[in-house]
């Protein structure tokens, strides 16, 4: 058991700590830092997930990147992918749907792609959404290099 963004071996307590709040395997050092993203941004879980689960596929994301406009769960910028976890999907209103509308739209004129993906994929298939997400990564890359 190690810490997946230090590498440095976790006791037992670490471990639980850890894997209970969060779901990912982090010293205490990184557990803190996870938890404070969560009180400042209101990171859902599943993208705190995502992120390690991209970088043990070996993607370099970023977990709350600034675009200019908002907080982005996470962002691939190689590609130019931004990535939001929808938490809240079963009770999205009309107004919440032209807003995501309208930030993607805003997005895309910056030349970034935003994909919007359920929470509860990420919770149950965490490695197909990884797998499906370097797909994309991969097709998004041809269309640079043809540009």
């Amino acid at each position: 058991m190690t810490c997946l963004e230090c590498k440095k071996e976790l006791g037992y307590l670490d471990h639980k700590n850890a894997m209970d709040s969060l779901g990912v395997e982090l010293c205490e050092q990184h557990h803190e830092r996870m938890q404070g993203l969560i009180k400042k941004y209101d990171t859902p879980l599943e993208a705190i997930q995502l992120y390690y689960g991209l970088k043990e596929a070996g993607v370099q994301a970023m977990l709350e990147w600034w675009d200019g406009k908002k907080s982005i769960d996470i962002a691939i910028s190689r590609v130019k992918l931004n990535i939001e976890i929808d938490s809240e999907y079963e009770k999205l209103t009309e107004k919440q749907a032209i807003n995501n509308l309208e930030e993607t739209m805003h997005s895309f004129k910056s030349g970034f792609t935003t994909i919007r993906i359920p929470h509860i994929v990420v919770r149950y298939y965490l490695n197909e959404t990884v797998k499906n997400i370097m797909g994309i990564m991969e097709g998004l890359k041809a269309n640079i290099k043809v540009i």
